[in-house]
C-alpha cells in the first residue's frame, strides 16, 4: 500500500500534502478488504467552521485518514502570505478520477445520499454492476436513528469504495461513526456534490474559472440565493484566518 506522506498542519488541519494523482494512486492502491478508513476534502467553509471550534468537523476530521485541499482560494491565499505550499486535490477531481481510471465495472461501490436518477446514471455511464445506494431523509446529522441505518447499510453491504454524498458535515460525522463503530472495510469518501457533477445533474463551474479559483463565483452567479451566505458568511472569514496566522507567525507568537 502506498505510503503517505507525514501531515501538513495548516489553520487547524493536519492536512495530506497530496496531489489529484498521488492521491487517487494511494487511495487505488488501499485492499478492499481493509478496515474502513474515510478522506476529508476541506474546502473554505470546512477551515472556518473548524477554526469556530465545531465539533462535527473538528473530531471527523481528526480521525480522518486522508485530509486533502479541496480549495484554490486557500492554496492562493496561503501562497501569497507565504505559508505552506498545499497541493490540491478537488473533492469532485477525485470522484471523477477514480470512476474514469481506478474503478471496474464489478468493484463493490456503495452510495450514501443523492438521488435514484444519479445513482441510474452512475450504472449507465461506467457500467457499474455492483453499486448499491442508500437516501437518507433530511436532518441526517441530528437524527439518530437515520444514522445508524446509514451505518448499518455501510456494513452490510462491503464495498471496494463508499461515496458519502450526504452533504457537510453529514457525511463526515457518519464516515467517523462507521469507523468508531467498527465491521466495515473499504475507503469512504466525504464528496459533497461531486456525483451530481459526474452525472451533469450540477454543472460545476468552467475549467478556467476553477483554475482561476472562481469557483466560488461560479456558485453564486449560478444560485445566489442558495451561496450568498456560504460565500459571504461561512467562507469569507478564510481571509482573516490566513492573515491572522502570518503575522501570528512573524511575531513569534
Amino acid at each position: 500500500m502506498t505510503e503517505t506522506p507525514p501531515a501538513l498542519p495548516y489553520l487547524g488541519i493536519a492536512f495530506t500534502p497530496l496531489g489529484l494523482d498521488e492521491a487517487a494512486t494511494a487511495i487505488a492502491n488501499r485492499p478492499a478488504e481493509m478496515p474502513f478508513a474515510y478522506v476529508v476534502t476541506p474546502n473554505a467553509q470546512h477551515v472556518v467552521r473548524i477554526n469556530r471550534g465545531d465539533a462535527d468537523f473538528v473530531e471527523a476530521y481528526g480521525d480522518a485518514w486522508l485530509r486533502l485541499c479541496d480549495s484554490r482560494v486557500l492554496i492562493l491565499l496561503s501562497r501569497l502570505v507565504g505559508g505552506p505550499e498545499l497541493p490540491l486535490a478537488a473533492g469532485s477531481d477525485l470522484t471523477a478520477r477514480l470512476f474514469q481510471s481506478v474503478i471496474r465495472p464489478d468493484d463493490p461501490i456503495t452510495v450514501i445520499g443523492g438521488n435514484p436518477e444519479m445513482a441510474k446514471r452512475l450504472r449507465c455511464i461506467y457500467g457499474l454492476r455492483n453499486l448499491v445506494c442508500h437516501f437518507p431523509p433530511m436532518g441526517l446529522l441530528r437524527d439518530a436513528q437515520a444514522m445508524a441505518d446509514c451505518a448499518d447499510f455501510i456494513e452490510a453491504h462491503p464495498a471496494r469504495f463508499v461515496f458519502l454524498a450526504a452533504g457537510a458535515p453529514q457525511s463526515e460525522a457518519l464516515a467517523r461513526r462507521v469507523l468508531l463503530r467498527g465491521g466495515s472495510v473499504g475507503t469512504g469518501l466525504c464528496i459533497g456534490a461531486s456525483l451530481m457533477f459526474l452525472t451533469g445533474q450540477s454543472r460545476r463551474a468552467p475549467l478556467w474559472m476553477r483554475r482561476l479559483a472562481l469557483e466560488w463565483l461560479h456558485r453564486l452567479l449560478t444560485n445566489p440565493r442558495r451561496h450568498f451566505q456560504r460565500v459571504f458568511v461561512e467562507s469569507l472569514p478564510l481571509v482573516g484566518l490566513v492573515v491572522a496566522d502570518r503575522l501570528k507567525k512573524a511575531f513569534g507568537q
